[in-house]
């Protein structure tokens, strides 16, 4: 059975090391293509950094081989970069156990991988792999792709349909669609009891889509 593990590297473990630890930077991994165990090629965002700075750090970086700028909108900089040094867990991942990475976010606090892996023994072997080469990977949470949302967002069923009716209703909209309260009637629920609930919901979808690996699991359940 397909699963998505959540993963969390430390940053002095990983790639970019140099970079994480010399500047206030925010990396994520837009697409990482995997020809060989020879050679990684992400194309990665990077924003909370001055470019120059940025670029002559990252030239300094010994996992970084070669860096390309490919397009600057806003405050954020695209690079496509060749990694040499720390890959070994993203090529055994990638190739070795055709794991796909969903999501791929690095800072100062670490590195934060949303994987789905064709099994639950493919994940184990990634996992001990990296053990195995001195790396602490920490699987933070774990998903059955059966499960469809509520695996990979870990909501209630009870949440994901209140949030996906909310939506048809025009409950996000602006000016809205319908209110709290004749929502609330409209699904024979308190207008507190349908408030906690969206709210719940909400912060479970923040923490498994914009802040991965950052938020607390909640145990409780509506």
């Amino acid at each position: 059975m397909a699963t998505i593990a959540e993963l969390h590297i430390p940053a002095d473990e990983f790639v970019l090391q140099h970079t994480l630890d010399t500047l206030d930077v925010d990396f994520e991994i837009e697409r990482i293509v995997a020809h060989d165990p020879e050679e990684i090629m992400p194309y990665i965002w990077a924003t909370g950094a001055d470019s120059d700075e940025l670029e002559s750090t990252l030239e300094e970086d010994p996992s970084v081989d070669e860096i390309d700028r490919i397009a600057r909108p806003d405050d954020a900089v695209l690079y496509q970069m060749h990694w040499l040094d720390s890959i070994q867990t993203l090529v055994h991942i990638l190739i070795e156990e055709e794991g796909t990475i969903l999501v791929a976010e690095g800072n100062r606090s670490g590195w934060f991988l949303r994987v789905l892996f064709p099994d639950r023994d493919s994940l184990s072997r990634a996992y001990d792999f990296c053990r195995e080469n001195g790396l602490s990977l920490d699987v933070q949470r774990i998903y059955n792709v059966d499960d469809g949302r509520q695996g990979r967002f870990g909501l209630t069923n009870e949440q994901e349909e209140t949030i996906t009716a909310a939506y048809e209703r025009g409950y996000y909209d602006v000016p809205r669609g319908v209110s709290l309260s004749d929502f609330a009637e409209e699904l024979d629920v308190s207008h507190q009891a349908l408030s906690e609930r969206l709210r719940r919901g909400h912060k479970t979808l923040v923490e498994n889509s914009v802040v991965l690996g950052r938020g607390e699991e909640e145990d409780e359940e509506d």
